[in-house]
């Protein structure tokens, strides 16, 4: 089924896909490397969701931690308003580390997967609460332009089929979390690893439109529980003897990166669709 849509003056939208795709869950932090939060909405600006991976922690030598170097980390739950510029941590003790969340600390620059992101340090609780828990000298810092902190683009997409495909792969005996591979939208309805067919086409996604760019090569965060953040299964074995390393040679593939093209709001349910501009 071909429809097809277009206001006078604007390009007509040819709709290609008749299979209902729709968005099953969202997944958000503000601090790179916690606990994923799954809002029923984001809205999305240029640069993706303004709040996700606003903030991120540095070691003693500057060099940016994640949660593959601390799975644990996974447990910390961070709430961040920014209507009033606070930030929480809650740990999995129940303790509660909290306060303004202004970068106002020391300006530093951190290498983003051989990018530079500007940062400063946040003052308060959070260094020694963060310490206290894995044990690392860290401090928190916060970018200076929202949306540097994503890891290349600002968005990533993966389908329900293939995290299930790849459950298989790795001789998982039941479902597993798709949390693990902490992907801001998950599809429902689409085939295992079809979405690796829309590199360089643009979806409409609820109110709003994006262009999917490139394979995401995985980590070693995936081989890890999202509830624990121990490591529980051989994820990165099983894409390499399932699907091999990307054409570049430079990782293993699991979803899709994507980029903005029409800010709006995105909701849990809503279609998404594969289009072309007539």
């Amino acid at each position: 089924m071909v429809r097809q849509t277009g206001d006078l003056g604007k390009p007509a939208i040819r709709y290609l896909s008749c299979v209902a795709i729709s968005i099953s869950r969202l997944s958000v932090t503000p601090v790179k490397g916690l606990a994923l939060a799954h809002p029923d909405q984001v809205t999305l600006t240029s640069i993706g969701v303004p709040e996700n991976r606003l903030f991120f922690m540095i070691d003693s030598s500057g060099a940016m931690v994640s949660a593959d170097r601390f799975g644990p980390m996974q447990r910390i739950r961070a709430n961040f308003d920014p209507a009033r510029d606070v930030l929480g941590l809650t740990f999995p003790d129940g303790s509660l580390a909290d306060g303004h969340a202004a970068g106002a600390g020391e300006p530093v620059s951190i290498d983003f997967y051989g990018r530079l992101v500007a940062a400063h340090v946040v003052p308060g609780p959070f260094a020694t609460a963060l310490a206290a828990h894995t044990g690392l000298d860290v401090r928190l810092v916060r970018t200076d332009q929202p949306g540097d902190g994503s890891d290349v683009h600002h968005l990533t997409l993966v389908s329900s089929a293939s995290v299930a495909a790849l459950a298989q792969a790795a001789g998982a005996q039941s479902d597993i979390d798709s949390r693990r591979f902490r992907m801001l939208f998950e599809l429902d309805g689409a085939a295992a690893y079809e979405e690796d067919t829309w590199d360089g086409r643009l979806l409409q996604i609820g109110e709003t439109t994006v262009r999917v760019c490139g394979q995401v090569p995985r980590c070693v965060i995936t081989t890890q529980s999202p509830t624990t953040g121990e490591k529980d299964l051989e994820t990165l074995k099983a894409l390499a003897s399932s699907r091999g390393r990307m054409k570049d040679g430079t990782g293993l593939p699991f979803g899709m990166y994507a980029e903005v093209e029409e800010p709006g709001r995105v909701r849990v349910g809503d279609p998404v669709a594969l289009v072309s501009a007539l």
